[in-house]
């Protein structure tokens, strides 16, 4: 890993901030996050937003003390701890429970077209689309609802679509205890569509396969099945 690390720090100084963004980089599976992170409270955090994008505003010319503004900064400070960014914080992971696979169903499982939205780290624009997964039981499965919850969590922070799809994968395996696991997501960025080359009708597809899914012929059986 120190040398995948030492790697990515090399080639991020032959890039400006400008194309490290259009280039769509991701410097680890990690969301990049300071040690210090939750030593503010959520109340604290959202205060301190509300005082910068307020700072903001000002700054582009706009007029806070008319009524359709002056509760904006407030507004966003709240969408953004409370539920863009939510799952920044681990104590909103959500709460998994397994069960016996008593059924004895050994075939895979997909769960398709899950709506998420997420937000590109590079401009902080939205990033949305559907995600499919799917994954052969070891001996224990999940409520269907965890698996969307799992989507949501680690869609709800800053960021990269490949780093989102490996971390919705991860810990599947982790709470599934199976390394049968894959993930699809198509999604479409604004930063790509609303501003640069401004292309309203690309998409992005990122996959994760593992374990039976690395085998083309159950990894085509779950492309037929997410259509």
């Amino acid at each position: 890993m120190d040398v995948v690390a030492d790697t990515n720090e090399v080639l991020l100084t032959n890039f400006s901030n400008d194309e490290i963004g259009d280039e769509h980089i991701m410097t680890g599976i990690e969301t990049p996050m300071v040690a210090d992170a939750f030593l503010l409270s959520d109340h604290d955090k959202k205060k301190a937003i509300e005082f910068h994008f307020g700072k903001i505003m000002e700054t582009l010319g706009l007029d806070l003390s008319d009524d359709s503004l002056k509760g904006t900064p407030e507004r966003v400070a709240k969408m953004y701890v409370e539920e863009i960014f939510s799952g920044l914080n681990p104590k909103n992971k959500p709460k998994v429970a397994l069960f016996d696979n008593k059924y004895k169903y050994n075939d895979m499982l997909v769960e398709k077209n899950i709506s998420f939205y997420s937000n590109c780290e590079h401009h902080f624009v939205p990033i949305f689309g559907k995600a499919h997964i799917a994954y052969i039981s070891s001996g224990k499965v999940i409520g269907l609802s965890k698996l969307n919850r799992i989507v949501q969590y680690f869609s709800k922070r800053p960021q990269v679509q490949e780093r989102l799809t490996i971390q919705i994968a991860h810990e599947l395996q982790k709470v599934l205890g199976t390394e049968d696991i894959a993930v699809y997501i198509d999604a479409k960025h604004l930063c790509v569509s609303s501003r640069g080359i401004k292309d309203d009708t690309s998409s992005t597809v990122t996959v994760f396969y593992n374990g039976a899914f690395k085998k083309d012929s159950v990894k085509n059986e779950f492309l037929k099945y997410i259509g």
